[in-house]
């Protein structure tokens, strides 16, 4: 068995770092570090994928914050406060008469939107 390492060592002279027990040492601690730790280099590149999402998602939600607070803003003023439920949930005064008139665009605009929901 050890004239076949040392015929191998003969054949391919760049092997003989693998006789060398700091070199063994170094590559089981970079495999351990790679594959087999707590710390591993892929558990690290996991973490950090979700912590850029997170970032992202952080991101998404303060600028919906900003859009609501500047609706709310809005909404404290009466007369917008009127236009908005007139708008939004077709409210009236009782001595009008609203008339709802759809076009085919906006149908399918709104149900585009509800399908990427």
């Amino acid at each position: 068995m050890f004239k076949k390492f040392q015929n191998l060592l003969q054949k391919f002279p760049l092997l003989n770092f693998l006789g060398n027990k700091y070199y063994l040492t170094l590559v089981a601690f970079v495999i351990w570090m790679l594959f087999f730790d707590n710390y591993s280099y892929f558990e690290h590149r996991f973490l950090n994928q979700q912590i850029n999402e997170l970032n992202d998602n952080k991101k998404y939600y303060k600028s919906e914050i900003a859009k609501d607070s500047i609706k709310i803003k809005n909404l404290k003023n009466d007369n917008m406060t009127e236009k908005y439920a007139r708008e939004k949930y077709f409210m009236k005064k009782d001595s009008e008469d609203i008339y709802i008139i759809e076009f085919e665009e906006d149908k399918i605009k709104d149900s585009l939107l509800e399908a990427k929901k």
